[in-house]
C-alpha cells in the first residue's frame, strides 16, 4: 500500500529543481543537502516539502533523515510549473551597447539577476529581454537568448542570441574558447607578481553549494585557468586585470580565494571582512565607508569579444567601470597618497 500511495502522490507533478551528489559527497541529511544547494530556501520551507512527498532521490520518496550518498540524484518535484518557465516580458530599461538581427550586447548593472530562478522571479535581465524582442531562441537550459551569464552582483558586458543560428554559433565560440573577455577585480592584498596564472579545478563545495571550491590536484570539478595582470596597487588592496580561459561558475571569485586574495566586499567568499590593513579605529571606518561605497563584489565584465554568427566580422565591445566601482578605488587611491 504504501509504494502505491507514495506513486500516486507524486503524479502529474512538475520537477522544480534536480541536483546529483558528487562522488566526494559525505554522507548527510537530505534536508541539510538541499539547504546547502537551494538560494533563499527555508529548513522549515524543505522540511515541508519532505513530509509532503515531494523529495526524490534516485526516484524514490524519502523522508529528513535519509542520508545523501555519492551520485545520488536528488529532485523536488512541486504541483505547479516552475515559476521561471512561467516568463513574464517586463519593460524593464536595458543599456544596450549593440544589436543587429543576430546578437544584443547588454551592459548589466550590478544587482541584476541574469535570469528567474529561485526566489528571483520577475526583475531579471531575461524578462528585460522578452519584452525588447519577440521569439528569443531557447538554450538547452530553456532560458532565452542566454549563452553566457555573469553573477548578479557583477557589472559588465553579455552577448545575447536573437536566433537559433546565432545561439548555436556563439554557444561554439564559448565552448571553444575563441571569445575575448577581461575583468577588473578589486582583490584584497599586495600581489606578491604583477602577472600571473591562477589555475584548479572548480566545482561545488561540499560543505556550502553556494560557493565553489578549487581543488588542486583535479580530483574534483573542472578544469578552470585565470590570468591575471595588476592595474594599481592601494596598500592593502590591489586593482586587477583578469583574463578568462575557462568560464567557470564563480571562476574569479574562487580563484582569488584560493590563492589568499578573496574580491573586496565578496560577502560569499570572505572578502566583506576586513583582511589587510591596521588595526586602527580610523582604518575600519574607511573600509566601512568603501563597504557602503561599492556594497558587493569588487568585479566588472569590462571587456567582451567574439565572432559575428553572419558577417564572421570580429566584434569588440568595452564598458566602463560604474559608479559605485570608481568611487571604491578613488577612496583608496587617496588614501594611499595620504599614507605617503
Amino acid at each position: 500500500m504504501k509504494n502505491e500511495q507514495e506513486d500516486t502522490i507524486n503524479e502529474d507533478l512538475y520537477e522544480h529543481y534536480r541536483f546529483v551528489a558528487s562522488e566526494g559527497q559525505e554522507p548527510l541529511r537530505v534536508d541539510k543537502f538541499l539547504m546547502n544547494f537551494i538560494e533563499n530556501a527555508t529548513r522549515n520551507k524543505i522540511q515541508q516539502a519532505i513530509k509532503a512527498g515531494n523529495v526524490l532521490v534516485n526516484e524514490v520518496v524519502v523522508k529528513a533523515n535519509y542520508k545523501i550518498k555519492p551520485k545520488d540524484e536528488v529532485k523536488i518535484v512541486l504541483a505547479h510549473p516552475p515559476h521561471e518557465n512561467l516568463l513574464v516580458a517586463e519593460n524593464i530599461p536595458l543599456d544596450i551597447v549593440y544589436e543587429d538581427q543576430e546578437v544584443i550586447v547588454v551592459n548589466k548593472p550590478a544587482g541584476m539577476v541574469v535570469h528567474p530562478g529561485h526566489g528571483n522571479y520577475s526583475g531579471t535581465l531575461v524578462n528585460g529581454l522578452i519584452h525588447h524582442i519577440e521569439n528569443l531562441p531557447n538554450n538547452s537550459s530553456e532560458r532565452p537568448g542566454l549563452v553566457h551569464r555573469i553573477d548578479k552582483d557583477t557589472s559588465g558586458l553579455l552577448v545575447v542570441a536573437k536566433t537559433e543560428f546565432a545561439m548555436a554559433n556563439l554557444a561554439g565560440q564559448f565552448f571553444n574558447r575563441s571569445t575575448d573577455r577581461l575583468y577588473l577585480a578589486l582583490v584584497w592584498g599586495n600581489l606578491d607578481a604583477d602577472e600571473g596564472t591562477i589555475e584548479g579545478h572548480i566545482g561545488r563545495s561540499f560543505k556550502n553549494r553556494l560557493q565553489m571550491d578549487v581543488f588542486p590536484d583535479g580530483e574534483f570539478g573542472k578544469s578552470a585557468k585565470t590570468y591575471f595582470k595588476v592595474v594599481e596597487r592601494f596598500s592593502y588592496v590591489t586593482l586587477v586585470q583578469c583574463k578568462l580561459e575557462t568560464g567557470r561558475t564563480h571562476q574569479i571569485r574562487a580563484h582569488f580565494k584560493y590563492i589568499g586574495h578573496p574580491l573586496f566586499n565578496d560577502e560569499r567568499y570572505g572578502g566583506n571582512s576586513i583582511l589587510k590593513g591596521t588595526t586602527y579605529t580610523k582604518y575600519k571606518q574607511f573600509v566601512d565607508n568603501c563597504f557602503k561605497v561599492l556594497p558587493r563584489q569588487a568585479l566588472h565584465a569590462k571587456t567582451l569579444g567574439f565572432t559575428h554568427p553572419i558577417t564572421k566580422k570580429r566584434l569588440n565591445f568595452d564598458s566602463e567601470l560604474p559608479e559605485d566601482f570608481t568611487t571604491c578605488i578613488e577612496k583608496w587611491r587617496n588614501y594611499t597618497i595620504h599614507q605617503k
